[in-house]
């Protein structure tokens, strides 16, 4: 049996991975994928294909970019989610914050450097006309950890995905002041290399299953109530939310990878261009 360490959010967009692994789909092909839940996000993930703890990461393209530019010793191998991340900008629900334009010049929360919600602050106030070089930041780990930091006052706003977020602003934790979707497919795909030069075929079998598995995603059978329950959703935020997701099986377009380069040069998230981030498999 050959083993892989896969990593990636505890998000309602990595069910699919879930069920392959319930339903023994990668161990039929000898694989043993082994899932490990990152709560932390982006920034973490990066660190753990690094240091070899994590093969596979399901990961935020605007980040993994950012990384492998950065030295990340991985590849893009397909895109994963094609639909946007739609980023709720969140305010503590007894703050005194009441639209967007309010936010200006304060305190944003971020799970890691590096991460998403960083990036996204970057991509949020580029919209905005903001000066990016006054961002400031609060680390808090997770979610949970924005909850505390927005609560107590040490940062004034966190970003952080809608849907899985909703839950917070029904219970008036936390107030959604606006929407900030990426500008791009949200989620990639991305292995070691160590792990495509000895293991490609294994990679290759390990898209092939999810692929099935995300075309048909949507299809399944109660699959709304499973999410819901899963995820502590509403079932009609997740019917919105299944709505508005499309999960990919193609690699990253070329131009579109230029594309995303070119925006994150202009946010001075990167400070070059990297031509050798997507996996071009024999």
């Amino acid at each position: 049996m050959i083993q892989i360490k896969i990593v990636g959010v505890p998000e309602h967009f990595n069910l699919p991975w879930h069920l392959c692994i319930e339903n023994g789909e990668f161990e039929k092909e000898n694989i043993d994928l082994q899932w490990t839940d990152v709560p932390e996000g982006t920034g973490k993930m990066c660190q753990m294909l690094r240091d070899g703890t994590a093969d596979i990461a399901v990961i935020l393209t605007e980040g993994i970019i950012k990384d492998i530019v950065n030295g990340n010793p991985s590849k893009i191998v397909q895109v994963y989610v094609e639909s946007p991340l739609i980023w709720g900008i969140h305010v503590a629900a007894h703050s005194t914050f009441q639209n967007l334009a309010d936010l200006e010049n304060t305190k944003a929360a971020i799970s890691r450097l590096g991460s998403g919600s960083q990036l996204m602050a970057f991509v949020n106030a580029k919209n905005q006309g903001w000066e990016t070089s006054k961002l400031q930041f609060e680390i808090v780990n997770t979610l949970d950890g924005g909850v505390t930091a927005l609560t107590e006052g040490r940062a004034d706003y966190f970003m952080w995905e809608r849907f899985m977020t909703k839950p917070l602003v029904d219970k008036g934790i936390f107030r959604r002041l606006a929407d900030c979707p990426t500008p791009w497919p949200c989620f990639v795909i991305a292995v070691r290399e160590d792990v495509l030069a000895t293991q490609p075929e294994t990679i290759k079998r390990v898209l092939e299953i999810i692929n099935a598995k995300t075309q048909n995603f949507k299809g399944i059978p109660n699959i709304v109530n499973l999410l819901a329950t899963i995820y502590n959703q509403k079932t009609e935020d997740i019917e919105e939310w299944l709505s508005l997701t499309e999960w990919s099986q193609e690699k990253i377009d070329l131009d579109l990878l230029e594309s995303i380069q070119k925006q994150l040069l202009e946010l001075n998230i990167i400070d070059s261009n990297c031509d050798s981030i997507i996996w071009t498999s024999k």
